[in-house]
């Protein structure tokens, strides 16, 4: 068996997103042999791209399954576009309006009367949206939870739990003080200035455990595809506390840290979303002084305030054993077993940075 993974390029200047196309199986057979999965589709330009990716490269229209990890837009626009333009299996997706009774209530009055921020309002029609679309093609929908699993566990999702992700709901659907919205802009303000570098080594690391992810984050459906006992773990935005609940579901099943083929770096390679403890337990302990692994980030072609990725979290993926190649306005493809492609060449990976972003107090 083999598998190949696309990561599509998502976004212009220093806008991104995350839009995957994956495929499992017997890939030098016929249709009927192979698994076609979308995780995330980006905006609607990278909808289009997946769509003409797929029938290209996987020579199908039909998409078993369509995975929609979590609300924000760099992730669900897209999906709307593979939904309408191909045939589709099965959509998994979260239906927040099911958990918690004031997003019903908003829902049956298209979310005019919902007083949580603007982006989560938008969000939640782009949801509402992609669920009209898919019953309206009679497309089964599931909440992705975890535990639920396709082919007897060789794709499976390990989080958010039903209770961790109802937990994180109140915040999601709060409502965004004045003083809240100046924070964020001032917090925002501090990323945009951010150019003081400081040094870092194989041994030196300056990435902390105190990074931040929003609720809407760290509802990301975390994902694993294992084939022929190499495993791919898919992240999403998903910050520290969503990464280290995926960690101990591994952890009881006997899971070695570092024993992961693959691994997508969160939230773009934000510095908020890991940290030194949950990659030690992912990943395995710093020091590596060679790659055994591949990890990729869904990166936007520019990224002036080192932020996306953060040079800090590329370096400490690399100290582990985990080669890094970014997005950056190039599709990256990661396979075993697959057919080779022509016009492809080999992916330049992100080098080791001697010199990181600071920290804002």
């Amino acid at each position: 068996m083999g598998f190949e993974i696309d990561f599509m390029a998502v976004g212009e200047k220093s806008s991104g997103g995350d839009a995957i196309a994956l495929r499992y199986g017997n890939l030098h057979g016929s249709r009927d042999e192979q698994r076609v999965i979308v995780i995330d589709g980006g905006y609607t330009a990278s909808g289009s791209v997946l769509v003409g990716h797929i029938r290209n490269h996987y020579q199908t229209d039909y998409v078993d399954i369509v995975l929609s990890t979590h609300t924000d837009q760099d992730h669900i626009k897209g999906l709307e576009v593979v939904i309408d333009e191909l045939r589709v299996g099965h959509l998994l997706m979260h239906q927040p309006w099911i958990h918690l009774n004031s997003l019903a209530v908003a829902k049956s009055l298209s979310f005019m009367t919902l007083s949580a921020g603007e982006k989560f309002t938008k969000s939640l029609r782009e949801m509402s949206a992609l669920e009209e679309l898919a019953k309206s093609k009679r497309i089964p929908i599931t909440e992705p939870f975890a535990g639920l699993q396709i082919d007897n566990g060789m794709f499976r999702i390990l989080g958010p739990s039903v209770e961790y992700y109802e937990t994180l709901l109140p915040d999601m659907a709060s409502t965004e003080s004045p003083l809240q919205k100046l924070l964020s802009l001032a917090n925002r303000g501090k990323e945009s200035v951010l150019a003081r570098l400081i040094p870092e080594d194989f041994e030196h690391e300056t990435l902390r455990d105190d990074g931040v992810a929003g609720p809407s984050n760290n509802s990301s459906v975390i994902s694993l595809l294992s084939v022929d006992g190499y495993r791919c773990l898919f992240t999403a935005d998903a910050g520290i506390p969503a990464l280290e609940q995926a960690a101990s579901v591994l952890e009881t099943e006997g899971f070695t840290s570092g024993s992961l083929a693959f691994v997508q770096i969160p939230h773009h390679g934000s510095r908020r979303n890991v940290g030194p403890t949950v990659l030690n337990r992912l990943l395995g302990a710093k020091g590596k002084t060679s790659c055994h692994a591949t990890a990729f980030v869904s990166a936007p072609p520019e990224n002036p305030d080192h932020k996306h990725p953060s040079k800090k979290v590329t370096n400490a993926f690399t100290r582990r054993g985990y080669e890094v190649h970014a997005t950056a306005g190039i599709n990256k493809w990661h396979r075993r077993n697959a057919p080779p492609r022509t016009n492809y060449v080999d992916s330049t990976p992100v080098p080791f940075h001697p010199h990181v972003e600071e920290d804002e107090d």
